[in-house]
């Protein structure tokens, strides 16, 4: 049993915020490994996590067969808008509904340090990839961003988290991602860090992302949004720009690991 039942019905919540504010956060990354992989035509890929599809329709634009599962039925629903000829599905990382060797490439941004067990679903990675190119995404180490401050202040409005639960910064720790990647039978290959910033036009565009994460869903549903808004405006505040928007440094780490 995975998390995708309660990953789906947290972070597809607000899906329409998070797909035209939030997840474009990650373009530099995603730009990052196409360059890295070479994508081009007729390459395979599954998206692991896809979310609203941003990752796949910029793969789908160099000519790439792309794919995407994700927990939040929302989300699908926008990737499969983005990409029309896309295979988008509803599912669960640790149980993925492919036969093995199916595509050229796996990837998975911010996706599996959300797994019940991360190895389990690594493994499912591996074993659906045809040349065993699977690359991971997760946050730099907490103390590298500055938008620590907002999860830190989401969390205070959140029960003490069991011992080892999925989360933003469950696989961050030097070593993790190598130390995953040797248990699920992969060889740790690449690894970079990219810097995928936390901008904001202005207050209202902030609230609309920052509140369709999981976390924040969370928080609301416990607490109240009134409370969560005030919360995240006075986490923000100290990274207030002269123009009135907001500016957070964020970074993301990769890395492209093989059979």
């Amino acid at each position: 049993m995975g998390t995708a039942k309660t990953q789906g019905q947290i972070w597809g919540t607000r899906a329409k915020d998070w797909a035209e504010v939030q997840e474009g956060m990650a373009i530099p990354l995603y730009e990052v490994v196409l360059q890295k992989i070479k994508v081009s035509e007729g390459f395979s890929i599954l998206d692991v996590g896809c979310g609203s599809g941003i990752f796949c329709e910029m793969a789908a634009k160099l000519g790439a067969r792309v794919s995407g599962i994700d927990a939040a039925e929302s989300l699908i629903t926008i990737a499969g808008e983005r990409v029309a000829d896309g295979d988008f599905r509803v599912g669960e990382m640790e149980e993925l509904p492919y036969a093995d060797q199916t595509f050229d490439m796996i990837t998975g941004f911010s996706s599996f340090q959300f797994a019940a067990n991360p190895v389990n679903a690594l493994r499912e990675a591996n074993r659906v990839s045809r040349n065993g190119i699977v690359v991971m995404a997760v946050f730099g180490r907490p103390e590298e961003n500055e938008t620590t401050a907002i999860l830190k202040a989401i969390g205070s409005l959140l029960p003490p988290p069991p011992p080892d639960a999925p989360g933003p910064y469950a696989l961050s720790a030097d070593g993790v991602l190598e130390a995953l990647t040797t248990k699920a039978g992969m060889t740790p290959g690449v690894i970079g860090t990219v810097e995928c910033p936390f901008d904001y036009p202005d207050e209202k565009t902030a609230l609309r992302g920052l509140l369709s994460s999981g976390p924040a869903i969370r928080a609301i549903q416990g607490k109240g949004e009134d409370l969560v808004r005030e919360t995240i405006l006075n986490a923000i505040a100290p990274f207030k720009t002269d123009s009135g928007g907001y500016h957070l440094r964020n970074t993301m780490r990769y890395m492209i690991a093989g059979a």
